[in-house]
């Protein structure tokens, strides 16, 4: 499916003065000729007056985009994180089983999952702005659902609908920022999306915290509708990003939104290296699903695939959806179990900024084997304290390590692999397969979320914590053998190294 790009006049996320490119429904060589004629008529022009100046109005506009479009991430940890708070009001009101709270907590991800097989797609058609509108649009409407359900079938339904919106904006918001940040700070903005799912986690502890005195679980699952409101209202003023702009032929609105971005004499280059990207595939005439069934990028995407489970099965999840039924198996009370994991959240705050810090740095790989070598240590350690008898003391030596726990996973694999998606598609079906990798990730996280209450009923906690602890070391070995490394690398160089590197392990 293709969508044409008519020329219109400039909004303000375009910017003042600019036009749109020409028609995408023109022919594949016409357009390609077009494509290098506004290429040379981009170089040849300086930037019109109204265009900031790079430098610090650059750092203030990309900071700008990475807030508003980050709030996508805390929604979805927001929505993810609350229903830990709400579901022991919810069990009491509404009669659950042990199934019954796996199905109500698993609807929003099974949803999700089909989010973001949609999202990536949408995402690629309608741009990644504009996609990011319409998650922002079910998010309220989602919001406002959940907390007024009369019934558990309403509250099913309403809860899938919500992770739709929770599922698009878990695909598009990493897209958009990989895709606008300059090369340098690309890890640290994409990032700064999961350090804001996080805040969103956090936040929900927070104030399920406070509502727990007055049970009043609907109000937790409402107030998601504020942070939604904003994100909708926000989005109108960002432009969509120059790899999506070229895509579509409109390559002055991708220099407009580059000059905003990179210094000067970098634009130039970059406009290069994203036109030279668009000319290969141009010259493939084959579209994105058919690009999937090249060696080498299916190759690629089954990594992705294979990461995108590592995060979930590792039991990332099980702690932040049931922290509190987990603390109540250890003795301790309601509210007090809800308070405690506030100290879940703010861990995975300080890790995941921690985190940000050393991606760039250290690397994506060491960051992975690093994580999940002190992931597979806790789980041991939290599966072996279910042995001790039950007391205050073991209550909070649970609680300890299931913060120690969450400060390797959110620190090192969840930045990591959640960058990696970003980075590692070819343009071509980059929106396609990270939807696609992004709807496993959810599929698996919707089975950890419906099996795990069952399964700390039926075996225990300490043998579902060593399942994930076991599961923590096949992860390690796959990812030592097929991680990719993308430290510092424009992603059209990187691309082309994927490349390479993916027919090497073809032959």
């Amino acid at each position: 499916m293709t969508m044409a790009a008519p020329t219109r006049s400039a909004t303000p996320a375009d910017g003042a003065g600019e036009t749109g490119g020409p028609d995408a429904t023109r022919s594949a060589a016409q357009g390609n000729a077009n494509v290098r004629t506004s290429t040379s008529a981009a170089h040849a022009v300086s930037p019109p007056p109204s265009a900031p100046s790079p430098g610090r109005n650059a750092k203030r506009f990309i900071l700008a985009i990475a807030a508003i479009a980050a709030l996508g991430g805390a929604l979805f940890g927001y929505d993810t994180g609350v229903v830990s708070g709400a579901l022991p009001y919810m069990e009491r009101h509404f009669g659950l089983s042990s199934l019954g709270e796996g199905v109500i907590t698993s609807a929003l991800l099974i949803g999700a999952a089909f989010g973001s097989l949609a999202g990536g797609r949408m995402s690629d058609v309608l741009g990644r702005r504009n996609s990011l509108l319409w998650a922002g649009a079910v998010f309220i409407g989602g919001a406002l659902a959940v907390a007024l359900a009369p019934t558990v079938p309403f509250m099913v339904v309403a809860r899938f609908a919500l992770g739709l919106a929770v599922g698009s904006a878990s695909v598009i918001t990493p897209l958009y920022l990989s895709e606008i940040a300059p090369p340098h700070i690309r890890g640290r903005l994409v990032s700064f999306n999961s350090l804001m799912i996080v805040s969103g986690q956090l936040l929900a502890y927070l104030i399920n915290a406070v509502l727990a005195q007055w049970e009043a679980w609907r109000w937790m699952l409402g107030l998601a509708a504020l942070p939604a409101v904003a994100l909708f209202i926000g989005l109108f003023f960002l432009p969509d990003t120059p790899r999506w702009y070229i895509s579509k032929g409109r390559t002055e609105q991708a220099a407009h939104v580059l000059r905003r971005t990179l210094p000067a004499d970098e634009v130039d280059g970059e406009l290069g290296r994203i036109n030279q990207a668009r000319a290969l595939e141009a010259e493939a005439q084959r579209g994105a699903w058919q690009e999937l069934r090249t060696p080498w990028v299916r190759r690629i995407l089954l990594i992705g695939v294979g990461l995108a489970i590592v995060q979930q099965i590792t039991g990332v999840n099980a702690v932040i959806y049931f922290a509190p039924k987990i603390l109540q198996s250890t003795g301790l009370g309601t509210n007090a179990a809800i308070t405690a994991t506030i100290a879940v959240g703010a861990i995975s705050v300080i890790a995941t900024a921690i985190g940000m810090s050393l991606i760039d740095k250290v690397g994506r790989r060491p960051m992975l084997l690093t994580g999940l070598s002190g992931m597979t240590v806790s789980l041991a350690l939290l599966g072996a304290s279910f042995h001790l008898p039950k007391s205050t003391g073991v209550s909070y030596l649970v609680l300890a390590l299931m913060v120690l726990y969450m400060g390797f996973m959110q620190a090192t694999l969840n930045t990591g692999v959640w960058l990696l998606l970003a980075e590692m598609f070819p343009l071509k079906v980059r929106g396609l397969a990270m939807g696609a990798a992004v709807f496993v990730m959810w599929l698996v996280n919707f089975t950890v979320a419906l099996v795990f209450p069952v399964l700390l009923d039926a075996v225990g906690a300490s043998v579902t914590f060593w399942v994930f602890g076991l599961m923590c070391v096949l992860s390690l070995l796959f990812c030592k053998r097929y991680a990719p490394e993308t430290k510092g690398m424009a992603l059209e160089d990187l691309e082309h190294e994927l490349r390479k590197t993916a027919a090497g392990g073809e032959a």
